[in-house]
């Protein structure tokens, strides 16, 4: 039997994968800011299900819940970082406000979630971290500024750390999906643009449903697999979108560097060149 530790498990890929390990037998420890949003799951999969209060934006609860989730679980297999909200908006428009809580949320929530598990997941042994990250880790839509910010954070920070970890027996995987079928879209806040946007590339028309090719169970169902799996992947890219986007944007950003060789080869070189005496 596995044990998963999954946060922001109320709605989305979350709660998608909570219900599919469950539903494979195994344990789930579930965090979320409503334990009551899985009264139904906990009714079916009895004690199966360990529920906690998390609101990722505080430390001291991220501290007790990870603490507990370790403590009163005999090992947490599978620790997933799925918490995270979306903001759309010109940069501009933004408020402070909302700036700092989707930061605080998708990037400064799963910094400090890694950081209090590993040293868990290091005297158990060893475990898989996966992080919840997106195309948007890569690519970049007008109108989407912020949740881009944390997405490119969260994948820096995650590289880096999982070659850090790696000695401890722990593995780190970035699931990055394209536009999936969920709740996401319905519950992030959309910010007026002000006038100077209005008619420009932040104006453009937000996704539809039918616009969306990722289906949730189809992303859950990838990243349970590919975390069970004998060597998880650093990165997880789902979806054909995402493929064609990500993939697409990669080779263009390198086109564009390899024609800028000669200027970047000419930076090594002292600038303006020494007077000769």
């Amino acid at each position: 039997m596995t044990t998963w530790l999954i946060t922001g498990a109320s709605r989305g890929i979350g709660r998608e994968m909570a219900e599919q390990a469950l539903t494979r037998g195994d344990r789930v420890a579930a965090t979320l800011r409503r334990p009551e949003q899985l009264d139904d799951l906990a009714e079916k999969f009895g004690d199966r299900l360990w529920r906690a209060r998390l609101d990722v934006t505080d430390n001291a609860q991220i501290e007790d819940a990870t603490a507990r989730a370790f403590a009163e679980n005999e090992r947490i297999d599978v620790v997933v970082s799925n918490a995270g909200l979306g903001v759309f908006g010109a940069g501009e428009d933004l408020t402070d406000e909302q700036v700092e809580g989707t930061i605080a949320t998708n990037l400064t929530g799963s910094i400090q979630l890694v950081r209090r598990a590993i040293p868990h997941l290091r005297a158990q042994g060893g475990g898989v971290f996966v992080q919840l990250s997106s195309m948007g880790g890569h690519i970049t839509f007008p109108g989407f500024a912020i949740y881009h910010a944390t997405k490119w954070g969260v994948e820096g920070y995650f590289e880096a750390l999982a070659a850090e970890i790696e000695p401890f027996g722990i593995k780190t995987m970035l699931v990055e999906p394209g536009m999936v079928r969920t709740s996401f879209y319905d519950a992030a806040a959309r910010v007026p643009l002000s006038e100077p946007y209005r008619g420009g590339p932040a104006d453009a028309p937000l996704p539809s449903v039918e616009d969306m090719v990722a289906s949730q169970s189809g992303v859950a169902h990838a990243t349970i697999e590919a975390a069970l799996s004998d060597n998880p992947p650093l990165r997880l890219l789902l979806n054909s979108d995402a493929y064609e986007a990500v993939t697409s944007t990669v080779r263009g950003r390198l086109a564009s560097l390899e024609g800028r060789r000669e200027a970047a080869y000419a930076a090594d070189a002292e600038y303006p060149a020494p007077l000769s005496v």
